[in-house]
């Protein structure tokens, strides 16, 4: 069935095994984020079987509920990485060993839900550094000292430490100035109240290049590693983390049409399905090759093809037209692709894309 995607499992191992030594190298506990892949039992079950990840992660509930048994089993605690909803409270405390917070009203629900359930949830209260997503603000640290004293008079909640997120939403890069004001306040934190905080979690993949260079800060205890395990990429400046593999997922898909036409549209260009105003090149005719996958599935722009001699064109809804400009293609055959970060999201989460594994 097409499209598909090649899932090599033997990639990703080796790409967890660099990423299990950049870890050690770092003093840091290895958390793996789940989400990009939907928490695909096969992966999942690859993860479970290394012995240094210590934690597995997702952003929805739901994913971390349909592996939560087998990752205590594995001895793996598991993490909600987006703040809860408190529609989904009474799932967080079953299905999650930790989560991250930012709001105190969220944390008393969890304390009441956890009470009932008879367990304690363990919160890592999150900070923000300047990238203006989650967290409690890092200058505001009279704000942060009142939660975290109510915090630690809760019975049934554990302050298990605090944590960051860099780049993702303001693209501000990890760096050893803006991680050690982390460290600063955890210090500040356990003076404070004569308490110890368990994890200090010092971002995302964006912070994975920091440790070779030997610019993480000593007290950054861990890291919430996901684009870092599935694609090998460090996401600061987006480059390769050497030892690892870029193409251990692969996009597979069938072409439906194979014919010369012009390279520019005939008639009055107006807006395309998604609401956009197309910019084509004249290059005469040309060899257009239309493959059966599109943006109800992908994202073309995170496409790159392995033949060197085809280039993508665009897409609509159901569509991938590429330019063939070299070899001979005929309706059946399939193309390869590399993917991107944002590509991977959508493949793995459309229902119409496959999964093989080898």
């Amino acid at each position: 069935m097409y499209p598909q995607l090649l899932i090599d499992l033997e990639k990703l191992n080796q790409n967890l095994e660099t990423l299990s030594r950049l870890a050690k190298e770092g003093d840091c506990s290895l958390m793996i984020v789940t989400k990009s892949f939907c928490a695909d039992t096969r992966i999942v079950d690859e993860i479970l079987e290394h012995d240094a990840v210590e934690y597995l992660a997702d952003s929805r509930i739901r994913n971390i509920a349909s592996y939560a048994d087998r990752a205590h089993i594995a001895g793996k605690e598991t993490v909600l990485l987006r703040l809860p909803m408190v529609s989904e409270v009474e799932e967080v405390v079953r299905f999650a060993d930790l989560s991250l917070n930012s709001e105190i009203e969220t944390i008393r629900l969890l304390d009441r839900e956890a009470t009932r359930q008879n367990k304690t949830h363990k919160v890592l209260l999150m900070i923000d550094l300047g990238d203006l997503r989650e967290g409690l603000f890092f200058r505001d640290e009279e704000a942060i000292m009142a939660v975290c004293d109510e915090i630690l008079k809760m019975r049934h909640i554990r302050l298990f430490g605090i944590g960051t997120n860099l780049t993702c939403y303001g693209a501000i890069i990890p760096k050893s100035d803006n991680l050690e004001q982390l460290v600063r306040l955890t210090k500040r934190i356990q003076s404070r109240f004569s308490t110890t905080m368990t994890m200090v979690s010092g971002g995302n993949s964006s912070s994975v290049y920091l440790i070779p260079k030997k610019q993480l800060p000593r007290g950054i205890n861990n890291l919430r590693l996901g684009e870092a395990f599935i694609l090998g990429n460090e996401t600061a400046y987006t480059s390769r983390i050497p030892g690892t593999h870029n193409d251990a997922v692969l996009l597979r898909a069938q072409i439906i049409e194979c014919k010369e036409k012009p390279s520019l549209p005939i008639g009055e260009v107006g807006v395309d399905a998604f609401g956009e105003v197309p910019h084509y090149e004249d290059k005469g005719v040309i060899t257009r090759a239309i493959l059966a996958v599109g943006k109800q599935d992908t994202d073309p722009g995170g496409l790159t093809p392995l033949d060197a001699e085809t280039e993508i064109l665009g897409g609509s809804s159901d569509h991938l037209l590429v330019h063939v400009k070299s070899g001979t293609y005929r309706i059946g055959d399939t193309m390869d692709f590399r993917v991107d970060y944002g590509a991977f999201l959508k493949l793995f989460t459309s229902p119409y894309v496959a999964r093989t594994y080898r």
